[in-house]
């Protein structure tokens, strides 16, 4: 283990690293290993000074950081009520800014593109677990077509760019993250933070019940975010070809499941009711991570209840914040 961690701490030795979206919820983890692992010169762009959707921003962050590696993270997300609301912002936005940034470092001589994709981009009904071949098979689950497929031309770039330009990308498929410092906003967030603060609302307020989307069949995989952090560092350090890469937990979970447990670790004692007429979203989600173990030795490390124990702590102690 210590010779591993000294030839990746040799990889990043005297690199300049430029993390979008470094200041959010993956990327704050991404930084922190960054450090962790020796770099000192971390550029982190803020949205308040590059709109990385306009191309002379990104031209402007590219001769501020002078970048060796980027690690692209910033991405406009939310829940199926956000995605729903916002389609046409969410395509646009995501697509502009990959595909801006991709071509423009490409030329700026960049060294390496490390892009986190999504587990959206996979079609509705692709085979459990979803394999990577299978990315094309289908268009994907209607609430989030638009963000994934504006994430999935950053694989068509990544390959058409090292084709005929040699320019070296990777493209990775996080599943679903979740853990402390998420975003607990119930108008932008996802299942878990969502789930979450309902949960604990309610109980502070003497609910009997507390009412979830859907019907709670659907399943989800979700991988915590320190493993999702640590899983793109070594994807950098280690892979160099342009074929997608899953990066999960191979831990599958029902809805209503997930949300008993959360009421259980929260103790909320009410009832659960389920709205209906509220859309489930993707029926399965379930991921085969044999590629990123294979090629760059990842698996996750961080068990479900773990992980959901952490991110309830963090959440009220940082309630102020929230």
């Amino acid at each position: 283990m210590e010779s591993s961690k000294k030839n990746s701490n040799n990889f990043w030795h005297n690199r300049r690293v430029c993390v979008t979206g470094g200041a959010g919820f993956l990327g704050s983890f991404v930084v922190e290993k960054l450090s962790e692992r020796g770099v000192t010169e971390i550029f982190i762009p803020r949205k308040s000074d590059y709109n990385l959707v306009e191309i002379e921003a990104v031209r402007q962050m590219l001769e501020d950081a002078q970048p060796d590696i980027i690690i692209h993270l910033a991405a406009q997300v939310g829940g199926i009520g956000a995605n729903r609301a916002h389609p046409a912002e969410f395509f646009y936005n995501n697509l502009m800014m990959g595909t801006t940034l991709f071509h423009e470092s490409w030329k700026k001589g960049v060294e390496k593109l490390t892009i986190a994709g999504t587990v959206c981009a996979y079609p509705k009904f692709a085979p459990i677990p979803f394999k990577e071949e299978e990315l094309w098979n289908g268009y994907p689950e209607e609430t989030n077509a638009p963000y994934g497929l504006a994430k999935k031309m950053l694989l068509v770039q990544s390959q058409t760019y090292r084709q005929q330009y040699g320019f070296n990308s990777i493209f990775l498929l996080p599943v679903n993250l979740y853990g402390p410092r998420d975003n607990f906003d119930l108008e932008t967030s996802h299942v878990i933070p969502a789930l979450i603060r309902k949960c604990l609302e309610a109980k502070a307020r003497g609910d009997d019940h507390i009412v979830a989307w859907g019907d709670g069949s659907p399943t989800r995989e979700f991988l915590f975010v320190e493993d999702a952090a640590e899983g793109i560092l070594l994807a950098t350090e280690q892979y160099n070809q342009s074929l997608p890469v899953n990066l999960g937990s191979s831990y599958e979970i029902s809805i209503k499941d997930l949300l008993e447990t959360i009421a259980r670790l929260t103790n909320f004692t009410g009832e659960i009711r389920w709205d209906t007429t509220k859309p489930n979203g993707q029926p399965r989600r379930k991921l085969d991570t044999s590629r990123a173990e294979k090629l760059f030795g990842f698996k996750s490390q961080t068990s479900f209840e773990e992980g959901l124990r952490q991110t309830i702590a963090w959440y009220l102690n940082h309630l102020d914040v929230v």
